[in-house]
């Protein structure tokens, strides 16, 4: 049986560039919506989830990876940087009473130079969450098999 590890956290603003929400981005359609061909040729499927990320901060707690379901090596996704590695480990959110399944979303740091990503910041990947806002108090919920929380 999977045992589960759940922390508070509160949805932080990201850098917006995911979904292409953000003015200064060189991906206006977002990188997840350029991302998904190619996660899916690989088996991963992105449809069923909002394209774009909520940032959920942990802080005190920091996350790692330690053993990920899903490992996409080296994604040539853009012809702007170098192929990517991306991992992806199961989760769930809660918030005001309603549990989404879904996945944190790591591009490894080794492959994305430019990219700065706080420890104590976790991008998931769910459905859309209608009406959920920074600020907003929630629950994540990892496997502890999958992801360390300390």
């Amino acid at each position: 049986m999977t045992e589960w590890r759940t922390v508070a956290g509160t949805i932080a603003e990201g850098y917006r560039v995911a979904s292409g929400l953000t003015d200064s981005t060189p991906y206006p359609e977002g990188t997840l919506a350029m991302q998904l061909p190619y996660f899916l040729e690989r088996g991963f499927d992105l449809r069923p989830y909002f394209l774009g990320t909520l940032n959920v901060a942990i802080a005190p707690h920091q996350y790692q990876l330690v053993n990920p379901p899903i490992t996409l090596e080296q994604v040539p996704w853009t012809a702007a940087h170098a192929p990517e590695t991306f991992s992806f480990a199961h989760c769930r959110l809660t918030w005001q009473g309603r549990t989404d399944d879904g996945w944190i979303y790591y591009p490894h740091p080794e492959t994305k130079p430019m990219h700065f990503q706080h420890p104590d910041r976790v991008e998931v990947l769910m459905p859309q969450i209608a009406g959920i806002q920074y600020g907003d108090r929630v629950q994540l919920a990892v496997p502890t098999d999958e992801v360390h929380i300390d």
